[in-house]
């Protein structure tokens, strides 16, 4: 476990969470599709779930991606997905991508959660830069950044394509481990 605060922690994915996250894919495809569409895509059956999953656990042990799950302690039902991806151990970069299930948003979980992997990659993986991409229409999505201490850092010009539709002007935001 990384950590626990208000009923809810976090820990690495584990082969036991396909089915979760299967049915929080599906329960959440029309807020998933926009961002989230690889996870979607690859999470839309529980065989598919179980394959992503294999591929994450992998991805973990190998420090390529880290995949965290929140749960919701006493029930262990699945409340978001955060990953630390696009690790770069020479850079010592990282860049954070999350979701959260419709039913727990707005409770600023997200924000609690980036926080505490935040510290952990900061201070146990010793990453020195910490990212997070987000569109400037995604209020939710930017509340996380600025409630951790993120700074703007720029604009990516067509920075990502949702499916289906025309590249995006992605807005950065970067903290620092001084």
């Amino acid at each position: 476990m990384i950590a626990r605060f208000d009923g809810f922690e976090i820990n690495p994915i584990h082969e036991g969470d396909a089915w979760k996250i299967c049915d929080l894919c599906v329960a959440n495809e029309d807020r998933f599709k926009r961002f989230f569409p690889e996870t979607l895509k690859q999470n839309l059956t529980p065989t598919l779930s179980q394959l992503f999953v294999e591929k994450m656990t992998k991805a973990f042990k190998e420090k390529t991606v880290f995949l965290y799950t929140l749960k919701e302690t006493q029930s262990r039902k699945l409340a978001g997905l955060i990953y630390l991806k696009e690790l770069d151990w020479t850079t010592k970069e990282g860049e954070f991508a999350y979701c959260i299930d419709y039913n727990f948003e707005g409770q600023g979980l997200t924000s609690k959660a980036v926080r505490e992997i935040s510290n952990y990659a900061l201070n146990t993986l010793d990453l020195k830069t910490l990212k997070i991409i987000v569109h400037k229409n995604n209020i939710s999505s930017l509340k996380v950044a600025l409630n951790n201490g993120y700074k703007w850092k720029s604009t990516l010009k067509n920075g990502f394509t949702p499916p289906g539709e025309t590249a995006l002007d992605m807005e950065l935001y970067e903290l620092y481990k001084y």
